[in-house]
């Protein structure tokens, strides 16, 4: 799939679309032969659908992508039905998975940023670009982009994973925190491992980064080593923490999260 970003419409209508449309934070797909077919039609109302805000995304394999926030207690066409990002990233698949959690949170944008949060005045859409301007006092405001750490901590032979109470409860991850304001990244990998384990890390390096749409974070995953400390677990988020061996691991993520890709690296290579 060749999927390019763009922020002007088409100027003419072009017929067939993909639309990501969404009620909440649920997707409106089809379920088919283990696959999640995303609709590709002229527009909502072939469903019958009249959505709140429409919002243009980009291109997929030179077809029009569009984003569509539907109305709260709108029920799915016959056929179909809505679903969380969460539930259907595995069937959805990486890459179409990635431009819904590009749809989801340009539609929240628009969503929430009807209002200026200076003066409380109306806003305009920019149709140059994603942008919302406050038709008074003139604050420009943009898709909100949340950065955060992920990393994978070795000592000797064993990565360091962890149990949050908001996980499954047999699944295990590796440490992940919002950065603070004016924190670099690398500052906020040894806080928000001190923090929720008590751990001192050394060698930080940077191994890739992800998209992820709940709700609006750029997950920037890195990998380093152990420097000193015990397992000291927070309670707040983490409550339960320890060191695993790669023939010895607990339940994981599934593969289309950095987290995973961060876990098979440390099985690979170790």
């Amino acid at each position: 799939m060749n999927f390019i970003p763009a922020k002007v419409p088409p100027s003419k209508n072009t017929g067939l679309a993909f639309w990501f449309a969404f009620r909440n934070d649920e997707l409106l797909v089809k379920m088919a032969d283990e696959r999640t077919i995303i609709p590709y039609i002229n527009d909502l109302s072939s469903f019958n659908l009249k959505p709140v805000r429409t919002q243009y995304i980009g291109t997929l394999d030179e077809r029009p992508c569009y984003s569509a926030e539907l109305k709260k207690d709108v029920q799915a066409p016959e056929g179909m039905s809505f679903h969380g990002l969460r539930q259907i990233f595995v069937p959805l698949g990486d890459d179409l998975f990635r431009i819904a959690g590009r749809a989801i949170q340009i539609m929240k944008w628009d969503q929430n940023h009807q209002f200026c949060g200076r003066c409380g005045n109306s806003t305009e859409t920019v149709h140059t670009e994603h942008a919302k301007v406050c038709v008074k006092c003139g604050l420009r405001c943009y898709p909100r982009l949340s950065p955060a750490t992920i990393t994978a901590v070795i000592k000797g032979k064993r990565i360091l994973l962890a149990h949050a109470g908001r996980f499954p409860s047999k699944l295990y991850s590796v440490i992940a925190g919002f950065t603070e304001s004016g924190e670099t990244l690398e500052e906020c990998v040894k806080r928000e491992i001190m923090e929720e384990v008590g751990i001192e890390v050394k060698n930080i390096r940077y191994f890739g980064s992800q998209p992820w749409p709940f709700p609006d974070s750029l997950m920037v995953a890195f990998t380093a080593e152990y420097a000193g400390g015990k397992i000291f677990i927070d309670k707040n988020e983490i409550t339960d923490a320890g060191w695993f061996s790669a023939d010895d691991l607990p339940g994981i993520p599934d593969k289309v999260s950095i987290a995973r890709r961060l876990i098979d690296w440390f099985v690979a290579n170790y």
